[in-house]
């Protein structure tokens, strides 16, 4: 095996023919530097031009290998000039046309010369037609004996220049010059191909092979996939390793200490809560930095488990920082810890981008030196101005919305030498084990799996907006039997582009509807004080109805509050439905959530509200999550540091991630030396995740 400095797909993209300074350039806003990079630049998609389609058998919206005889090439004067070129080959006559040509082009198109061309087939005015083709003139046979590949591309850059550049790498790549970090038995044991043949056949496939390419289970992309999910796990486990070597405070969690916290609730913790508390109270009380996932379904009370370490933090002299991904649940966030902590004498301090300036200032000086335990906030928490004088806690509320940047940027501003604070990651979305496993391995997992006593199942009912009248009759009820409701509205303003209800528009036509009923309104581009005032008003029961976007997605609790309207429902993702309904069902009182359609629905439109209906399980709503919309949406990845996954897909190769756990193992025990140049390949400038 070649050795890691001397390998074909470290060399840079310019030692192959063709690349100049301006083309490296274009290829560098791909990611692509070297010859491994073009080599595992994937390709998105296939076109069959292995073989000829009779003219007769095309069909609109489809793409197709074609070849004819040229009948004859014409000028069309109109709105636009075109050139419409027609072909014939015995079965039927279709029509090349194009908007952008040169004299040369016009005379290439001569009558009685042979051409072969691919595009989509469109119904044009002249019958069939394909705009733009890729044409060969002077032969009717196939372009190809293998599919042709489509690739990710960026301007400037065509299909053309990346297949020839893609297939000069390709040639470089004698047996045994592409390294094969994986001993080859332990990917036979798999019954999956080696590297260099598994690259071939997912650049160059036979056309037998599309049906499992489309499908993600063709043996070249498992190969890859494994490959891919194993650096990703080596990264994450590199990353857990380092973070472990570092110093954290070792806090007081005794029951003595906890007594306190305990007396000040209102409720009693459930035992799922007190489970959760206690796996805390061990991380914390070591002096390596805890780093723990607390997953719990909405309404399960994590709030409390996150309040409840910032204080063993306050009673040991450590500062704690919560971050959430909305002011306004920033705002809620800090009028919980509020409540419970400064009666304890752990001050809470807000920070959020809206503050006023003195405001402001004053918060940042009591963190500064000392004077506040606690700091919540939004982003607003890791900008540089914001100085905590001994952060001992970090916490992310709803970790899917930040990424790792974000979370790391907030630990770093506790980290003092090899000292560092401890963190605890929750989130409300449910995280299936697979995915969970691949994208939190840095993590420890806690479940709060649990509901606080007195909590009743919500009932959601299904209803198209045609009967929107009779939906605003049930609000009446509802309000007139003393309970509280919520009407929530996906768009702040009117949009064209979206049939949506603006909120603004349905605050005003309720109002109207229901003159008895005092409606509030709440979005995002409302002022922070505002904001808190109208909720304010709600939670006091001053306002029976509550018109919102999907600001109130987490953190409002009104346990008054009993029946949820959401309006196109079928705009929103089913991780952001389950969570506004949790909004409701917060009392004991039963509590229902109507589910508002513009119909007709799109299949997975369907697919989603059949799930709500049918479940409250926040787990079983995030396996149908993953089903339908693919890990990416549903962790966010973009940001978690699974950015860029090329081959692997968490959903879909889930039964990979045992093996891949089982390699990482040998792997470090047998061939340390290999893990790093495997990385490397794979994540490119995110192998930094796995060095923090």
């Amino acid at each position: 095996m070649a050795s890691d400095t001397d390998l074909p797909e470290l060399r840079p993209v310019t030692a192959l023919r063709g690349v100049g300074a301006r083309q490296q350039a274009r290829l560098a806003r791909l990611g692509i530097h070297t010859v491994g990079d073009l080599l595992f630049h994937l390709p998105l998609r296939y076109q069959d031009r292995t073989r000829i389609t009779p003219l007769g058998q095309l069909r609109p919206g489809r793409e197709a290998q074609v070849a004819g005889t040229i009948l004859g090439a014409q000028e069309r004067q109109g709105r636009r000039r075109t050139l419409a070129v027609r072909i014939a080959d015995g079965s039927g006559v279709l029509t090349l046309r194009f908007f952008h040509y040169g004299p040369a082009q016009v005379r290439q198109f001569a009558a009685g010369v042979p051409v072969s061309c691919y595009g989509e087939v469109r119904l044009g005015p002249e019958g069939l037609e394909m705009a733009h083709p890729e044409y060969r003139l002077g032969t009717l046979a196939p372009e190809a004996d293998v599919l042709t590949p489509v690739y990710p591309t960026t301007e400037g850059l065509g299909q053309g220049a990346l297949r020839r550049w893609i297939d000069t790498a390709l040639e470089t790549l004698a047996e045994g010059a592409l390294a094969e970090w994986l001993p080859p038995a332990w990917c036979e044991e798999l019954g999956l191909p080696p590297l260099r043949e598994a690259l071939l056949s997912v650049h160059r496939p036979a056309p037998g092979d599309l049906p499992d390419l489309l499908q993600g289970t063709h043996p070249g992309q498992r190969r890859l996939a494994l490959e891919e999910l194993l650096a990703h796990h080596l990264g994450l486990r590199r990353a857990r390793h380092g973070h472990r070597r570092r110093r954290a405070p070792a806090l007081d969690t005794s029951e003595a200490a906890l007594a306190p916290f305990l007396a000040v609730l209102p409720f009693e913790p459930t035992a799922a809560q007190r489970r959760v508390l206690a796996e805390l109270a061990r991380d914390l009380a070591a002096d390596r930095p805890m780093m723990r996932l607390v997953q719990g379904d909405v309404g399960s009370g994590k709030t409390v488990v996150a309040a409840a370490a910032a204080w063993w933090a306050a009673r040991s002299g450590w500062q704690s920082a919560l971050m959430a991904p909305t002011e306004l649940l920033a705002e809620q966030h800090a009028a919980s810890l509020g409540a419970w902590l400064e009666p304890l004498g752990a001050r809470v301090v807000l920070l959020n981008g809206r503050q006023k300036a003195g405001e402001r200032r004053a918060a940042l000086e009591d963190l500064a030196e000392g004077r506040a335990a606690v700091a919540v906030g939004t982003h607003a928490l890791f900008q540089e101005a914001v100085c905590f004088r001994r952060l001992g806690l970090v916490v992310v509320d709803e970790q899917h919305r930040f990424g790792v940047h974000q979370r790391l940027a907030l630990r770093e501003k506790g980290a003092d030498g090899e000292r560092v604070p401890h963190q605890l990651v929750m989130t409300a979305t449910p995280i299936p084990r697979t995915l969970a496993m691949a994208a939190y391995g840095d993590l420890d997992v806690s479940v709060i799996d649990e509901l606080p006593p007195g909590r009743t199942p919500v009932e959601t009912v299904v209803v198209p907006d045609r009967r929107r009248d009779e939906v605003i009759e049930r609000v009446r009820a509802a309000c007139a039997a003393g309970r509280q409701a919520y009407w929530v509205c996906p768009l702040v303003e009117d949009s064209e582009a979206l049939s949506c209800q603006a909120a603004e528009a349905t605050a005003a036509h309720l109002a109207e509807a229901l003159p008895e009923l005092t409606v509030g309104l709440v979005h995002g581009r409302m002022k922070g004080e505002e904001k808190a005032r109208v909720m304010a008003r709600f939670k006091a029961g001053e306002i029976h109805l509550l018109v919102a976007t999907t600001v109130i997605e987490v953190g409002v609790d009104v346990p008054n509050a009993s029946l949820m309207i959401i309006d196109n429902a079928e705009r929103l993702g089913l991780a952001q439905l389950h969570q506004l309904r949790g909004r409701v069902g917060r009392g004991s009182v039963r509590s229902v959530c109507v589910l508002l359609y513009h119909g007709p629905l799109s299949d997975t439109a369907r697919a989603r509200l059949a799930a709500l209906r049918e479940t409250n399980d926040g787990f079983v709503i995030a396996e149908r999550d993953l089903a339908l919309r693919g890990p990416g949406e549903v962790l966010g990845t973009r940001q978690t540091g699974l950015v860029g996954l090329r081959v692997a897909d968490l959903g879909r190769d889930a039964d990979l991630m045992p093996a891949v756990q089982s390699l990482a193992d040998r792997l470090l025990q047998h061939h340390p030396e290999r893990a790093e140049p495997l990385m490397r390949r794979w994540l490119r400038e995110d192998v930094r995740y796995a060095e923090v």
